[in-house]
């Protein structure tokens, strides 16, 4: 008999970003959970597909469209989810795009453009969550992130480290503030996962093969899908006094401290 501490009958959860790779296995998650899920993705063909896909095996999934690197778009969305959905018990935001450049030769707009996507905007959608959450007198949010945020990647990844850094200081704050009123907020840090762009940049760089799975204490990338427990652990009473959290599922990277690289490193020399 399923544990009900994980039991998301009944709950209304939005993944931002939820159509594909990542955000389509906590989309699947919460799912299976028993939550009902929208998926808000700017791909709105995929994002239907997922949705017709899990709602032909019993969920109540809809897909909507929204420009989740744009602040106006985020806003109509969680208008729409009103009369939609009438409340909000979850959020899950995915992060947003980054760009690769050498610190010193990146200019503002090109950093701006990075924070602006991953930050600000990811902010905005816990800000019009939380809204209602607060209205309500409980709710999880939980921010899928990166353990680039909290040890560098080196490669290049200056604008995506910064910005995640960002992430983690914006689950920080909004945990604290919203705690006393039934508002949690967590993160989840990833690593590099087995999604089909690594596999393919593995493929086209063999030495990231080594790079990325030598920084993991198991040996082998994760899963796309092994994020999907920890979202609804996340999101689910079975967390119900865990807020402010920033949660590795990185197979032990963090622990090991070894998955960054620099100019001339000789594990993976910085062309």
């Amino acid at each position: 008999m399923p544990n009900p501490l994980f039991d998301l009958s009944g709950r209304t959860a939005v993944v931002m970003g939820g159509a594909a790779d990542i955000g389509a296995e906590v989309v699947r998650g919460l799912a299976e959970a028993g939550a009902n899920v929208a998926i808000a993705d700017p791909d709105l063909q995929t994002a239907k597909s997922l949705a017709d896909e899990l709602t032909a095996n019993g969920a109540r999934v809809i897909a909507v469209e929204c420009d989740t690197a744009d602040a106006d778009s985020i806003r109509e969305l969680f208008t729409k989810l009103d009369s939609d959905w009438g409340i909000i018990d979850i959020l899950a935001t995915t992060s947003g795009e980054s760009t690769i450049g050498r610190p010193e030769d990146m200019d503002a707009d090109t950093l701006k453009q990075t924070f602006d996507g991953v930050v600000f905007c990811r902010f905005v959608a816990c800000q019009e969550a939380g809204k209602r959450m607060l209205e309500l007198g409980k709710g999880s949010i939980i921010n899928i992130g990166s353990i680039g945020g909290v040890n560098a990647f080196g490669r290049a990844h200056t604008a995506f480290g910064i910005a995640m850094g960002g992430v983690v200081a914006l689950t920080n704050e909004l945990s604290t503030e919203w705690a006393s009123r039934g508002v949690r907020v967590n993160s989840i840090l990833i690593p590099q996962l087995a999604t089909p762009a690594i596999v393919k940049l593995i493929e086209g760089t063999p030495e990231y093969q080594d790079t990325f799975v030598g920084a993991s204490p198991m040996g082998r990338l994760g899963l796309p899908e092994e994020i999907r427990g920890v979202a609804v652990f996340l999101a689910s009473d079975a967390s119900s006094f865990v807020t402010g959290v920033t949660l590795p599922m990185d197979g032990g990277n963090l622990a090991m401290n070894g998955s960054g690289t620099y100019p001339g490193s000789p594990r993976f020399p910085f062309t």
